[in-house]
């Protein structure tokens, strides 16, 4: 009774060191493969940023005259106005090698602040949108909410209060849209955001 154990035991050693070792050559090969894009970002040339998808922030259809006194209000539009002077650009689901691939080496401090600027503008537009909705400005919120939705936001509150206001409001056949855009988002947080507004859609 003890030979058949005995040479399953040993088949499943063998079994597990084989998987063992395929996972080693797997990561092996993936970190090769990293580290040459890495040297071939790491040399390429400086190039033209022209064709960047520049993000303006629209103050004129914005409702900056809503609780304007409030005093967190006016932090979002301070913030909001000192991103305004600054180029801002979503590079969401892009890595650092593959800006500097793709723009250059050299261009890669100043691709990270538009991307740091853009993350700050979305949080900061979630959390405008979150004051106005508890203050009871519906209206206004979802207007925030929807320039946020322009850029490809990956705030995944974002969506689910536009959803709920959408849904409150009567408007519940423009989820599909929401989940149809959050489909193609190139974020980590995608998979999240279609089951948050699936919920809210049933």
């Amino acid at each position: 009774m003890k030979m058949p154990f005995f040479a399953s035991f040993i088949i499943f050693l063998i079994w597990l060191s084989y998987e063992i070792s395929k996972s080693r050559r797997r990561g092996e090969k993936a970190q090769d493969i990293y580290w040459k894009r890495e040297a071939a970002a790491n040399s390429t040339r400086r190039k033209s940023l022209d064709s960047l998808n520049y993000i303006a922030v629209p103050f004129d259809t914005l409702p900056m005259d809503v609780m304007a006194e409030d005093e967190r209000v006016k932090e979002y539009h301070r913030t909001l106005h000192y991103l305004a002077e600054s180029p801002i650009v979503n590079f969401t689901g892009l890595s650092n090698t593959d800006l500097k691939l793709k723009y250059g080496a050299p261009n890669i401090d100043l691709l990270m602040r538009y991307d740091q600027s853009y993350t700050t503008l979305v949080r900061t537009l979630q959390q405008w949108a979150e004051q106005l909705h508890h203050a009871g400005y519906i209206a206004e919120a979802k207007q925030i909410l929807e320039f946020s939705m322009s850029t490809d936001t990956d705030v995944s509150a974002s969506y689910r209060l536009l959803a709920e206001i959408y849904s409150a409001e009567g408007e519940k056949d423009k989820i599909p849209e929401l989940i149809e855009r959050a489909q193609h988002l190139k974020s980590a947080s995608r998979n999240i955001i279609v089951r948050i507004l699936q919920e809210s859609y049933r």
